[in-house]
C-alpha cells in the first residue's frame, strides 16, 4: 500500500481526473434520451418505469425482454433513477456520466497502487476518461451497463490486489462479491479471471521475482504455481460460466444473427478486421458512429488476410519482449482477451463493431502505448518538461474531439443523420430515421428512409411492413399490396402483416381476398382486437 502522504496526492490526483471528466461531459444532463434501445431500456419499459420496489426488484432477475444480455443489476439501476428523480433525461444521463468519471478515478488509483507510476498511471486514466470512442458508452443512456459493470470490474481487481498482498479467505470473498456485482450488470465480465491472470503475470509479480517499479523496488510476492493461479480462480471461471449460460440462453431468444446467414469463417474474418478496425479507431477516432453495418460476405479476402497478418506481426513482438517490457504483454493480451465475447465469433445483431465495446479493452493498449513511450522516451534523456507538455496536449486534444462527438448525441435525428453521414450502407440508420419520424408524424420523411432503406437492405420485413402501411395511408393500395406480400414473403406468420394486408383489400373491394388475410392474422395473432373486429 501506498505511504499515507502518496495516498493523499493519489486522491487529489483521482479527485482532478474525475471533475474534469465530470466538466467535459456535463453537457449530456441537457440531452433527449433516443429511440434506439432507450425506448426498451427507460421510456417503454414498464418495469423500469415503476421504479424501485420488491416486486421490480424480483422481475428485473427474471427478464432478459428488451436486451439479449441478463444484467439484473443494470435494470435495478435505471429503477433507483426513476424512483430518485423520475423520467428525467438529464437525470439518467448524468448517471452515466458520474460512473465514468469515478471508474477514471478508481483506474488511476488502481494502476499507481499496483505499479508505484502516478504519472503514467494518471495518463492511462486520462486516456480513459477522454477518447471519443467512450462517448457511447457514457452518453446512451442504454449503456449504463457498461459503466457500471466496469465500475464493479475495476473493484474486483482493486479487490484482487488487496488479496494478493495477504491471501486470506476474507480478502477473497471481497473478489468474488465484486465480480458477481459486475457480472449482474453486464455478462462481459465473463473474461475477468483472465484479466487477473494476466495481473499475476504484472504488475502483481506473482509468478515469481522481484518487480522493478517505477518508484523503485515492488514488494517482493512469493512465487506461485501457475496451476494453483489458476486453481484459486475456479469459482471465479464458476460465476463466468454460468452468466455464460444465461447469456446464450437470452441470446437465443433475443437478437443473434442466424449462423446460417454468416457462416463461422465469415465471423472469423470479420473478428480479426474488427481487431483491427478497432485499433485504427483508437489512433484515429474519426467517423464515429452508433452503429456500422456488417460487411457478410461482401468482406474483402485482402482485408482478412491482412488483418490476421497485422494481429500476428504485433503478438509475436509483444512476445518477444515478454520479460523487458511484461505491459506489453498484459496490454496486448488483455485487449485480445476482453474483446472475445463481443468480437463477432458469436454474432448478436447487426453491427460489424462498436465504439461501446472498447470501453474496457482499451485500457490494455493504453498502458501498453504509455509504459512503452514512457520507457523509450527516457532513455532518450527527453526533458520531463516536454513529456509533460506533450502529454498534455493528448489529452487536451482527445477531450476536444470528444467534446465534439458529445454533439451529436443530443437527439436522435442528430445521432443517426450523423451515423448515415460517416457509413456506407446503413440502412439501420434509415430504419431508425423512419421509425423517429412515424413517432413524430412525419409521414413523408419517413417514407423516404424506408425507401432508402430497403434499397440498401431488401431482405428486412419489418422495413416493408412499414412502408405497406404508410402506402395504404397514402392510398396507393397496389404498392403497398406488394410491400406487404414482400414482409410476408420473408416473415410468413406476420401477424400484423397478414391483418393490414386484409384492410389493404377491404380499402380496394376484395373481400374474399380481405377474409383469408384476416384469417390468418387472426391464426398469427389470436388476441388481435382489430382482426376480430375486422372479420366480425
Amino acid at each position: 500500500m501506498p505511504t499515507n502522504k502518496l495516498f493523499r496526492d493519489n486522491l487529489k490526483i483521482a479527485l482532478l481526473l474525475a471533475v474534469t471528466t465530470l466538466l467535459v461531459y456535463a453537457r449530456v444532463g441537457g440531452y433527449e434520451l433516443i429511440f434506439y434501445d432507450d425506448n426498451l431500456y427507460v421510456t417503454e419499459n414498464q418495469m423500469v418505469l415503476g421504479g424501485l420496489s420488491w416486486r421490480s426488484v424480483a422481475a428485473a432477475f427474471a427478464t432478459t425482454e428488451g436486451s439479449s444480455y441478463w444484467h439484473p443489476l443494470t435494470w435495478i439501476s435505471l429503477m433507483l433513477d426513476i424512483q430518485l428523480f423520475g423520467l428525467h433525461p438529464g437525470a439518467l444521463h448524468l448517471v452515466n456520466v458520474l460512473f465514468h468519471a469515478a471508474n477514471a478515478a478508481l483506474l488511476f488509483l488502481l494502476l499507481a497502487w499496483m505499479t508505484g507510476a502516478t504519472w503514467r498511471s494518471a495518463f492511462v486514466a486520462a486516456l480513459f476518461a477522454f477518447h471519443p470512442l467512450h462517448v457511447e458508452s457514457v452518453a446512451w443512456v442504454t449503456e449504463r451497463k457498461d459503466v457500471l459493470s466496469t465500475f464493479f470490474g475495476l473493484l474486483t481487481i482493486g479487490a484482487y490486489a488487496r488479496y494478493a498482498d495477504r491471501p486470506g479467505v476474507g480478502r477473497y470473498v471481497w473478489v468474488v462479491l465484486f465480480l458477481v456485482l459486475g457480472l449482474l450488470s453486464k455478462p462481459m465480465l465473463v473474461t475477468m479471471p483472465f484479466v487477473l491472470l494476466l495481473l499475476d503475470f504484472w504488475p502483481l509479480g506473482r509468478m515469481g521475482g522481484r518487480l522493478e517499479l517505477v518508484s523503485g523496488p515492488g514488494p517482493v510476492r512469493p512465487s506461485v504455481p501457475l496451476t494453483r493461479l489458476v486453481a484459486e480462480k475456479l469459482p471465479l471461471f464458476a460465476a463466468c460460466a454460468a452468466t455464460a449460460v444465461v447469456t446464450a440462453v437470452a441470446q437465443k431468444h433475443g437478437d443473434v444473427m442466424a449462423e446460417s446467414s454468416l457462416g463461422f469463417g465469415l465471423r472469423v474474418a470479420n473478428a480479426a478486421v474488427s481487431y483491427v478496425r478497432y485499433l485504427g479507431k483508437t489512433f484515429w477516432p474519426g467517423s464515429l458512429s452508433i452503429f456500422y453495418p456488417h460487411p457478410g460476405s461482401a468482406l474483402p479476402a485482402w482485408q482478412a488476410v491482412g488483418a490476421f497478418l497485422l494481429l500476428f506481426l504485433i503478438t509475436a513482438l509483444v512476445l518477444r519482449r515478454f520479460r523487458p517490457s511484461p505491459w506489453l504483454s498484459l496490454g496486448w493480451f488483455w485487449f485480445l482477451g476482453t474483446l472475445v465475447p463481443v468480437i463477432g465469433l458469436v454474432q448478436v445483431g447487426a453491427q460489424s463493431i462498436a465504439d461501446r465495446y472498447t470501453y474496457v479493452p482499451l485500457i490494455g493498449i493504453f498502458i501498453m502505448i504509455t509504459w512503452e513511450v514512457s520507457e523509450r522516451l527516457s532513455s532518450l534523456r527527453v526533458p520531463p518538461r516536454v513529456l509533460w507538455a506533450s502529454s498534455l496536449l493528448v489529452i487536451v486534444v482527445l477531450a476536444g474531439l470528444t467534446w465534439r462527438q458529445l454533439g451529436f448525441w443530443r437527439d436522435h435525428e442528430t445521432l443517426f443523420r450523423h451515423a448515415i453521414s460517416v457509413t456506407k450502407g446503413n440502412c439501420v440508420a434509415h430504419n431508425s430515421l423512419a421509425d423517429y419520424f412515424l413517432r413524430k408524424g412525419d409521414r413523408d420523411a419517413a417514407y423516404e428512409h424506408l425507401q432508402e432503406a430497403l434499397r440498401m437492405c431488401p431482405k428486412v420485413e419489418e422495413s416493408w411492413y412499414n412502408l405497406g402501411v404508410l402506402q395504404r395511408e397514402r392510398g396507393e393500395l397496389l404498392e403497398a399490396e406488394h410491400s406487404l406480400r414482400e414482409a410476408l414473403r420473408l416473415r410468413p406468420g406476420y401477424g400484423e402483416a397478414w391483418s393490414n394486408l386484409g384492410a389493404v383489400y377491404l380499402q380496394s373491394g376484395q373481400v374474399s381476398e380481405a377474409i383469408g388475410a384476416l384469417r390468418e392474422a387472426a391464426r398469427h395473432t389470436p388476441d388481435d382486437a382489430t382482426v376480430r373486429f375486422n372479420l366480425g
